[in-house]
């Protein structure tokens, strides 16, 4: 199911705009994945359980993500402090509605501004990934939380070695399963032209970066990039649920900038 991109300008010379899709793929009977994608929140939650309980799981995320009034529409105010809160709320309702029988991963982006600087502020638990395109760069902001993970940082495997790991959809931190739940964070100044993919592994697990980066590079619309992201996902298997948020930054300078003139 996709929906309609969406545009917002929150101050003058700064523009976001974004697309959002989410689809079941073609072997799971339930889509158990869940976004926000609603300025100044851009996240995707990966449930993990069956039998509805990671679709509660992750709902539940979003939902108190959504609820967070640091992250009301058009407030730039979210800290990193403030978002672990919150996402040890979620954690908490996750196991009081499902007696620790489910869980969820969560990463995804936050605008936040600081002495009138926009910023990403990245978060992330689990293994959904956040990256960043700008410049003709491609690069992976968010570092997984699972077993493959860390045996590609002691050497032991490659990256492509661990995209078929039998144990590559083995999370070491998620929220509502009684373990690790403590969220890491980036904060990165938003850039002119960058473009921001936020997705559930039902993605990654069926495109390498050079594939997404093809599309991401070259595709010109976010709606439009979700949509052949998903699309591509889906003719490469679709074995999992398969989620995509695009978001595009744009930074016009003022005449006073543009110049190097202002008032002193």
């Amino acid at each position: 199911m996709n929906s309609p991109s969406a545009a917002t300008a929150p101050e003058p010379g700064f523009t976001l705009s974004y697309g959002f899709g989410t689809d079941r793929g073609l072997s799971r009977e339930l889509n158990e994945d869940s976004l926000i994608a609603k300025d100044p929140v851009f996240a995707v939650a990966d449930g993990m359980g069956g039998h509805e309980a990671g679709e509660i799981a992750s709902a539940l995320c979003v939902r108190t993500l959504g609820s967070m009034p640091q992250l009301a529409p058009g407030v730039r105010t979210a800290t990193a402090v403030a978002l672990q809160r919150c996402i040890l709320a979620a954690d908490s309702q996750i196991r009081n509605a499902t007696g620790g029988r489910a869980g969820t991963t969560l990463t995804g982006v936050v605008v936040a501004e600081h002495m009138g600087v926009p910023y990403w502020l990245v978060m992330n638990i689990g293994d959904s990934r956040t990256y960043r395109v700008n410049g003709g760069e491609f690069r992976q902001i968010s570092v997984d939380h699972s077993e493959v993970q860390e045996l590609v940082e002691a050497g032991s495997i490659t990256r492509e070695e661990a995209m078929v790991h039998p144990r590559r959809n083995v999370v070491t931190r998620a929220l509502g399963t009684g373990g690790e739940n403590e969220a890491d964070f980036w904060l990165l100044p938003i850039r002119d032209g960058d473009r921001m993919l936020i997705c559930s592994d039902g993605l990654t697990g069926e495109l390498g970066d050079e594939h997404m980066f093809r599309i991401l590079n070259t595709v010109e619309k976010p709606q439009d990039a979700v949509d052949a992201l998903i699309h591509e996902a889906l003719l490469s298997g679709g074995r999992d649920n398969v989620t995509a948020i695009v978001v595009d930054a744009r930074i016009e300078l003022n005449d006073a900038a543009r110049t190097g003139t202002g008032s002193s």
